[in-house]
């Protein structure tokens, strides 16, 4: 975990919790994610023509990551619809490093030696006190926390899929590209037989401020791919999911959701973590 690849890594969690919370904001999840996903694959599309083909290994991870990433997507708006955002997006965003870590040390061979482990076992108690301080003082509503949990292990999955993908690929930018231009027709094809003719007069109230979420989601994600050309999984992973401390700060700001002391601390160790994972690097 060199300063390059943290400051890379660290931007990704900052552009992925903006882009998490304007599909949150966007009332029929739907609209919301048929613009994000649309607008990727436009974005992929048109990056093609300046990036490498992947590699002919890198094309059963790629298709594989394509339909988790769909699952992932369906999750999402399912958690979205049912928990707040402080609630849905850190459980969802916390579950996945710990998940990933024994992921990554089946299938990557990447065990983390103990300044990492301690890093992402810290990092990762930060990121489960603010779960569930979003869950304090009230009956948690299982069915949403289901819900994100089973996120959490998509976005694991396809984590560890990506990782071992744009290794083979030869080109991080040439694997995001088609990614995204693979894995975005689906949802917006949905979209446009759902709505028919109508689909243009629903999207439209909404279309810029989702295609810029389509943006931010597209640069954060190939921030991470090429973060995991330089460093192992489990690290990056946990380091990612500083998001939910900046989507905890949005949902705080935007959404008078209460932030409070405890997620401060929660904060705090998710600092000292980071400082460990650098240790190791």
């Amino acid at each position: 975990m060199t300063p390059a690849v943290t400051a890379a890594v660290l931007l990704a969690a900052v552009t992925h919790a903006c882009w998490n919370a304007i599909a949150h904001r966007i009332t029929d999840k739907l609209v919301g994610f048929t613009l994000i996903s649309g607008g990727g694959l436009l974005i992929g599309l048109a990056m093609t023509p300046f990036t490498a083909v992947p590699a002919t290994g890198a094309w059963p991870y790629l298709l594989s990551s394509s339909v988790i990433h769909i699952v992932y997507y369906a999750l999402l708006m399912r958690s979205f619809r049912l928990g707040d955002f402080g609630q849905a997006y850190p459980i969802a965003r916390g579950t996945a490093p710990l998940v990933v870590t024994v992921l990554a040390a089946v299938f990557a061979h990447e065990v983390p030696d103990g300044w990492a482990a301690g890093g992402i076992a810290l990092s990762c108690a930060g990121l489960t006190g603010v779960a569930l301080w979003g869950l304090r003082g009230r009956r948690p509503n299982w069915v949403a926390v289901g819900a994100a949990l089973a996120t959490g292990v998509a976005i694991a999955a396809y984590t560890v899929v990506d990782g071992l993908g744009v290794r083979a690929s030869g080109s991080s930018f040439g694997y995001i590209a088609w990614l995204m231009a693979v894995q975005g027709v689906v949802i917006p094809a949905y979209a446009f037989r759902h709505w028919r003719g109508e689909t243009a007069a629903v999207l439209r109230p909404f279309a810029v401020v989702g295609l810029l979420g389509a943006a931010l989601s597209v640069a954060a994600y190939a921030l991470v791919l090429w973060a995991q050309t330089r460093a192992e999984l489990a690290p990056i992973s946990a380091l990612r999911e500083s998001s939910i401390i900046v989507g905890a700060a949005i949902g705080a700001v935007f959404f008078k959701e209460p932030f409070g002391a405890p997620r401060i601390a929660a904060a705090g160790l998710l600092v000292v973590g980071i400082g460990l994972m650098l240790h190791a690097g």
